[in-house]
């Protein structure tokens, strides 16, 4: 949707929020400003959540949060308590997750790092499918270097 769009949907006493998944800090940035108060943005791209609070955004609707959530409650509290330093630390640590995690198709990825987590059993029902062994192997590797398995 435009920014144009959204700003007038935040006038509906209904309409609180909205996940900004565009993949656009731009597109954040003037929702933000077109709303103010009227409605909470949140990231929906976890790479993103970092430069979207830094526009506005009071969050995210992540993805990496089902492997780490802790981590990235504590990239959003930081910045939200203005320790940007120790928000931007987070962020480069778990970037590389957040990459992984978008090899192929979600939930595609986040089910296969659970399921080699030993979490889950990383079933899928079509239309999806297994990861294609190159992106799996890929991925062990940002699992590993986590140490997250």
């Amino acid at each position: 949707m435009l920014p144009s769009t959204i700003a007038r949907l935040s006038d509906m006493k209904t309409i609180v929020g909205v996940k900004e998944g565009s993949g656009s800090v731009q597109q954040a940035s003037d929702i933000v400003q077109m709303c103010g108060d009227r409605l909470t943005v949140l990231a929906g791209d976890d790479s993103l959540t970092l430069p979207m609070m830094a526009v506005g955004g009071k969050g995210v609707i992540t993805v990496t949060a089902n492997i780490v959530p802790m981590e990235m409650a504590g990239l959003v509290k930081a910045f939200a308590e203005g320790r940007i330093d120790e928000a931007r630390r987070i962020h480069f640590k778990l970037s590389p997750l957040f990459a992984a995690l978008f090899y192929e198709t979600n939930p595609i990825p986040v089910k296969e790092a659970l399921g080699l987590m030993r979490k889950i059993d990383p079933e899928l029902r079509l239309p999806l499918c297994p990861m294609a062994q190159d992106t799996r192997e890929k991925l062990i590797r940002v699992l590993k270097d986590a140490a997250l398995i």
